[in-house]
């Protein structure tokens, strides 16, 4: 079901292996979307299968597309910037960096059965208020989305150890890093770059990136520039040489050898390989 404001548009639908229409995902392709998995899902992120032994939650940003591999039912909530925009209301919410564009991971919040059945009981107040025709029902379901944003972003700094009031300056660093890399990794493919942006030596930026990933700064980037040929590569058109301009590197040759090397097989092979 979607409930249109104007120009504002809300969703919740189930997402499912059966109840998937290809047609109606590529409509929300550029919403900004919440999917809620019961345990025993297996999920397809990015060319990635994740089997999900707990109940769990997904922040997908536009132009992510995910793939239900198990006909376990899920709960897909979307919404389009007009009706909550992430960064313009990141002061309300603190999950930019954290919940959506994350470069050091993909974004699952595991759920205890406590955080499960709270978030279960907020997605019933949501479905509840989709059938409702009353003037405040818009401000309703975004209070509600704020509502699993803000207690999913908990969640995740506790998970992650950050959660004290007093790391909260290493939770914002990291965030940053993550927003400039999500900004910058086409045209910036250094780590000195970065360490440059953030006013700060190469070595004391892997110290800080090392409290929350195992993955150096270097790898996070290069693993940024390979999931974006991954996906032109499947869902465009475009030639090697032209996602290599793309991505701002001159010599195609060169970023051949560069996917070569870090996806183990050739951008063509990996294309048809995907298709296939």
């Amino acid at each position: 079901m979607i409930k249109e404001f104007s120009y504002k548009r809300f969703g919740n639908i189930s997402f499912s292996k059966e109840s998937l229409d290809e047609d109606f995902w590529n409509s929300i392709e550029n919403d900004i979307k919440i999917l809620f998995f019961p345990r025993g899902s297996i999920v397809q992120v990015d060319f990635q299968e994740f089997m999900l032994d707990v109940d769990s939650l997904l922040f997908v940003n536009p132009r992510v597309v995910i793939k239900p591999c198990e006909a376990i039912e899920a709960t897909l909530m979307h919404f389009n910037r007009d009706f909550y925009c992430i960064e313009i209301h990141d002061h309300e919410v603190a999950c930019d960096g954290i919940l959506y564009n994350n470069v050091f991971e993909i974004p699952f919040i595991s759920l205890n059965d406590n955080q499960s059945q709270e978030i279960k009981n907020i997605i019933n107040e949501i479905k509840n208020e989709m059938k409702s025709e009353d003037s405040s029902t818009e401000e309703m379901l975004r209070i509600l989305l704020k509502l699993i944003i803000l207690k999913s972003t908990r969640i995740w700094k506790k998970q992650h150890y950050l959660e004290n009031d007093d790391l909260q300056t290493e939770v914002n660093f990291l965030r940053k890093f993550s927003l400039l890399v999500e900004r910058h990794y086409k045209t910036h493919h250094k780590v000195s770059d970065y360490a440059d942006m953030l006013f700060m030596t190469p070595k004391n930026l892997g110290k800080k990136i090392s409290l929350i990933s195992k993955k150096t700064p270097n790898d996070i980037i290069k693993d940024r520039l390979i999931l974006e040929s991954k996906r032109l590569l499947f869902y465009t058109s475009m030639s090697v040489k032209e996602i290599a301009y793309n991505l701002n590197y001159d010599d195609d040759a060169y970023f051949v050898r560069f996917f070569t090397k870090n996806a183990g097989l050739s951008p063509a092979s990996f294309r048809k390989n995907s298709k296939i």
